[in-house]
């Protein structure tokens, strides 16, 4: 019984010591390379283990990674004959998988570990449309307008990247793994839950939380730490905001403002793009303009600076343009010149 439970002991860190080479042939994530090293650090035999896989990895970049992150005492030595045949046999399986999602025009593949999958994959949308992804966990994504967002799942963590735009995740509950959104440089953890992220730009972001909890970082925090912050959030070495249901937080310069309470009205408005709708109750015409914008090709220009600080309020079909344009006109008295297939001069007709 010995031997069997050996077996299975040294194929499993030989599975993993795949996977972990998998992951830095296509770049480790800071987070990653903490996990590498917690992982490294258990056993003897996941060093050795992995330098023998490693070996036979066609890309040297894998070696340069390893020893930047672990300096080589020793050349590489040829494994058994075994272990080389597992090598090989575990690298030709990776690529597979690799190269058959490729095809697909993403990168996704599975890992069986502790009934956890392994998920690396990209969403996006373009310009004026949305779409919603279901995740290997349960979790699922609304991507709204020009969004990207990228995942990376392991039997450890659930990582997600905001590239740009705007996201609602609606998180699977998991204890054992924290599902953490990173957007410019803050991070976004929770362990199930719904909320919101937009993303203006790498230090304006806003977080409404719809139900549960959220915690927000610096997205340099360790895993680790927000993890142990987040499931003792009275504790002292708490390091982040805690934003519940039914709070809003905006971040400027880099750095969380005071977590405010809101309506269910103010969630409604915040969150109408998820129905397709923009609501606007009073805002300047100029952010009005920024905010269509984000579901058009269409730029707009204002002919009189005094246009921009117009108060508009009423409901509008994200994309209509038209529709847009014959309010201001209605209620306004505010013409539409158009320049060019992409561009609109807006122009009060009561100006000399």
């Amino acid at each position: 019984m010995s031997n069997i439970s050996q077996f299975h002991s040294k194929q499993r860190i030989q599975e993993q010591a795949c996977l972990w080479i998998s992951r830095m042939d296509r770049g480790l994530s800071t987070v990653e390379k903490q996990e590498l090293t917690i992982w490294i650090n258990q056993n003897k035999a996941h060093h050795k283990i992995l330098l023998d896989m490693a070996s036979y990895w066609d890309d040297l970049s894998v070696l340069n990674e390893l020893s930047g992150l672990f300096p080589l005492e020793k050349n590489l030595q040829k494994p058994n004959n075994k272990l080389y045949a597992f090598a090989i046999a575990a690298s030709f399986a990776v690529f597979s998988l690799l190269g058959a999602s490729f095809l697909q025009g993403n990168s996704f593949f599975q890992f069986n570990d502790q009934q956890h999958l392994v998920q690396t994959q990209t969403f996006k949308t373009k310009i004026g449309e949305q779409a919603s992804f279901s995740m290997s966990d349960g979790s699922s994504i609304q991507l709204n307008t020009n969004s990207i967002v990228t995942v990376d799942f392991s039997p450890l963590h659930r990582q997600l990247t905001l590239v740009r735009g705007e996201a609602r995740f609606d998180v699977a509950k998991d204890k054992t793994r924290p599902f953490t959104v990173t957007a410019g440089e803050q991070s976004f953890t929770a362990l199930g839950t719904i909320f919101n992220v937009q993303k203006d730009n790498k230090q304006a972001m806003e977080l409404v939380v719809t139900e549960g909890k959220v915690l927000i970082t610096q997205a340099t925090e360790s895993l680790a730490n927000i993890t142990k912050a987040f499931k003792s959030p009275l504790d002292e070495h708490l390091s982040g905001t805690l934003v519940i249901s039914g709070e809003k937080s905006t971040i400027t310069n880099n750095q969380p403002t005071r977590v405010t309470k809101i309506s269910l009205d103010q969630v409604q408005r915040d969150l109408s793009w998820q129905q397709g709708i923009l609501i606007f109750e009073g805002e300047p015409l100029n952010e009005v303009l920024v905010e269509v914008s984000r579901y058009t090709d269409i730029k707009f220009t204002l002919s009189d600076k005094d246009l921009a600080h117009l108060k508009v309020a009423g409901y509008f079909k994200a994309g209509d343009i038209e529709g847009l344009l014959a309010s201001l006109h209605s209620n306004f008295n505010i013409n539409a010149i158009h320049v060019n297939r992409n561009n609109i001069l807006l122009a009060s007709s009561n100006l000399p």
